[in-house]
């Protein structure tokens, strides 16, 4: 995690981070004075930090060797922190042996990896593989994603989920929690569960921050990965770690290049490595962004300053040449790396007086790589950490892992991601209990401390730039886990364009959530146009108000079966145009039975790279039912995605039309037009009783996004009909399209600009913000 502020940052969490970072380093300052009390503080919270370990795992006194006992100390520096893998290499090169290892931040990712007997060569894979999306996109992979968190992504909610709980309006503690986190920290670790740092292949120590106390934390036991995360959370970044009591941030508030902890643990000669981020020059501060940033690395650099002056003739510093290499350039860590080599060779000279023989230092390495046994033990059982509101069956239900089984550390990964994805807790860890009766698996998930209540904004606008714009706001509030079967009542409001409120309460029948019921009620204003040709004649307005009752069944993450009765009301009239295309009925009664099917496995509802969906329905109105006609309709729609490399290929059918003999009434009949459905119309310039379609898209990837989809370039081959119109002298012919357009993901939704036409038709540019198909 970064040691400084990133740059770019957003200005609010640069303010956040900046008020967290003076107020700790203003209460640390007095024990870091004299470079003495990181260590007498330290042994304390070690205590604290790390529960006694078991009889068996304690640590075996080892002889001193008779040379010099040779420590690394790394310093933080996020992804600058890549450079210690290259310093790595090359003291391997050079024969150099390392008894142990203090690592800060970064520094203790790499140095954590190293000490637990992974090779240089391993941990550059990694990194070759490393990216910001990696470390922090949080969301499981979509196809994981409950069926009620996947509908959210058609609404283009966009910003920050507020909580609405009965205390105050809050925010979450960080922009991630650090679950992904913490997954790629595992595979960075050859060891998993608690362990004494002392025996570990190489003795290890890791630097945090005591949120609460301003003091530096270092740990000497624990699980690494939760140790390396704590050790790498930069406030108002990532959320803070709890770990035994303590809210634990970035060791580089306090301690940013450990020499004293290298020193307290033996160490002869330390070897210190420095990758923090230079202060910024006078013309880069131009920005709120710029001097708080700089704040912030005048008040890391005075705890550099302070272990660099407790450096000894005898120790050795090294600094890499990292240039305009940021802490957030995760991207990069392989171009990093070499730059930690050269910086480890401009000193070879004095380093090559701390060689071993060939091989003494090959027999060192032997043993400091051989793997540690895997623990073949089963989980006995399975429990969660007390919880206030979430049941813990639900949320077991989540997960594959099981008892009678041993750990299967992918899946259990796969099981926190899943768990993060139900949108009930702001962070989710394990640990592992183990007594002389049973091995207990304890998932610590920790529920949202801004919930049970959430609201969040989603915007959408759609040009043609030509016949007007259509805009909406969307806003959609829940209420979570009104009783221990996980009920929710959701409620979303639109305003713009289109008006709507829809209010419906979910109820599952068992603590799986498989099958429910849910009553519900929705109010909607919708203008229609209606066009003969390319002339537009009228906008009418339909007035809707329905009340219905829904049974169905969840397939887990695939998709939703619902069943269910409806009645209501529509009232239909004309805004503005020609009186004699008024629609017929002006108003009606509504009654019927509805089913539908929707199964989602799309990768990104925006630029789905891979995956398919259906949608289908069916409405059977009936006048027995207090419908004022009988009729039948049916809905289908079906996309499949297949990518090779950054180029992807998505076919989309849709078709929908009337079931038996009796016509659709008017405010039955089917919208269709515009960008990507039918390009060079008009946004819904079509409207009839059946409309057949097809869409071929290519779209290739031009650059990948950090946290999202990318930019993306592409175009779209369309063939369509709309069978039976309102207007009768529109054409019931098949109607040819194309549209080329680029589109890119960004922080307020997907925005595609584009161009479209009708082969021997009308053409139009488009713009649009939110999901364009």
């Amino acid at each position: 995690m970064p040691a400084v502020l990133p740059r770019p940052w957003p200005a609010a969490s640069a303010l956040s981070l900046l008020a967290v970072a003076v107020n700790l380093a203003l209460g640390a300052a007095p024990a870091l004075a004299d470079g003495s009390a990181t260590a007498a503080d330290s042994a304390a919270a070690t205590t604290l930090a790390a529960p006694p370990p078991a009889p068996a795992q304690a640590a075996e006194a080892k002889p001193r060797p008779s040379r010099p006992k040779i420590c690394l100390a790394l310093s933080g520096g996020g992804a600058r922190g890549a450079a210690h893998t290259g310093v790595l290499k090359v003291l391997e090169e050079l024969r150099v042996p390392i008894d142990c290892i203090a690592g800060t931040s970064m520094g203790a990712l790499v140095g954590g990896a190293y000490a637990t007997g992974m090779s240089v060569a391993e941990m550059e894979a990694i990194n070759a593989d490393i990216t910001v999306e990696k470390l922090f996109k949080e969301s499981p992979p979509r196809q994981e994603l409950t069926m009620r968190r996947k509908a959210d992504d058609y609404l283009n909610l966009i910003g920050p989920e507020i909580g609405l709980g009965a205390e105050a309006t809050v925010l979450g503690k960080g922009l991630a929690t650090g679950v992904q986190l913490e997954t790629v920290l595992r595979q960075l670790s050859k060891v998993h569960g608690y362990r004494r740092f002392d025996n570990l292949p190489i003795p290890f120590r890791a630097v945090a921050t005591d949120l609460v106390t301003g003091k530096a934390v270092v740990f000497n036991a624990g699980d690494m990965a939760n140790v390396m995360r704590a050790s790498m959370s930069v406030p108002g970044a990532v959320a803070p770690a709890e770990i035994n009591g303590l809210l634990l941030v970035d060791g580089m508030l306090t301690n940013n290049l450990p020499v004293d902890a290298a020193r307290a643990m033996g160490a002869d000669i330390v070897i210190a490595v420095n990758v923090g981020t230079p202060l910024l020059k006078r013309e880069e501060l131009n920005s709120i962004v710029g001097v708080a940033g700089q704040m912030l690395s005048i008040l890391t650099e005075q705890n550099v300053q302070a272990s660099l002056a407790s450096l000894k003739p005898t120790d050795i510093l090294i600094l890499p040449a990292l240039g305009n290499y940021a802490t957030s350039d995760f991207n990069s860590l392989a171009k990093i790396s070499p730059l930690g080599e050269a910086a480890a060779r401009a000193v070879a000279d004095r380093l090559s007086q701390l060689s071993l023989p060939a091989d003494e230092y090959q027999a060192l390495r032997l043993r400091q790589q051989a793997p540690l046994a895997a623990d073949p033990r089963i989980i006995d059982k399975i429990t969660f950490a007390p919880m206030a509101r979430v049941n813990a069956a639900a949320a077991q239900a989540v997960m594959t892992t099981e008892p009678g089984k041993p750990i299967d550390q992918a899946a259990l990964d796969a099981d926190m991601r899943r768990l993060y994805g139900t949108g009930d807790f702001e962070h989710v860890g394990y640990r592992v209990e183990d007594s002389a009766e049973e091995r207990v698996l304890v998932v610590e998930a920790a529920e949202k401390s801004w919930g049970p209540d959430y609201l969040r904004i989603g915007l959408n606008i759609a040009s043609d730039f030509g016949n007007g714009v259509s805009a909406g706001l969307h806003a959609t509030y829940r209420r979570t886990w009104l009783n221990a079967l996980g009920a929710e009542w959701r409620n979303d409001l639109q305003l713009g364009s289109d008006m709507s409120l829809h209010s419906e309460f979910y109820q599952p029948f068992t603590s799986q959530g498989d099958w429910f019921a849910s009553p519900y009620v929705s109010l909607g204003r919708r203008a229609v146009s209606v066009y003969s040709e390319t002339q537009r004649l009228a906008i009418f307005q339909q007035d809707i108000s329905r009340l219905g009752l829904d049974l169905g069944r969840y397939f887990y993450q695939y998709g939703e079966f619902r069943l269910g009765l409806q009645s209501g009301h529509i009232k239909q009239i004309v805004n503005t145009g020609l009186e004699h295309v008024r629609p017929d009925p002006g108003k009606a009664r509504l009654g019927g039975v509805r089913a539908s099917l929707l199964l989602d496995r799309l990768d990104n509802a925006y630029f789905p790279r891979s995956g398919w969906t259906f949608k289908g329905e069916v409405y059977n109105s009936r006048q027995g039912l207090g419908a004022d006609a009988s009729y039948g309709k049916w809905d289908a729609n079906t996309s499949a995605v297949y990518s090779l490399g950054d180029s992807t290929v998505n076919l989309t059918l849709q078709s929908t039309g009337r079931l038996g003999n009796n016509a659709l009434p008017s405010y039955e009949h089917t919208q269709w037009g515009g960008f990507l459905k039918q390009s060079g119309y008009a946004n819904n310039q079509l409207l009839g009783q059946q409309l057949d379609f097809g869409r071929l898209m290519y779209y290739w990837r031009v650059a990948p996004g950090l946290l999202l989809a990318g930019k993306y370039a592409g175009f779209s081959l369309e063939l369509g009909r709309m069978r039976q119109p309102l207007i009768p002298n529109m054409s019931e012919g098949w109607r040819k399209s194309y549209a080329a357009f680029v589109g890119m993901d960004t922080p307020i939704g997907p925005v595609y600009f584009g161009y479209g036409r009708a082969v021997d038709g009308p053409g139009s540019f488009y713009l649009t913000l939110g999901p364009a198909y």
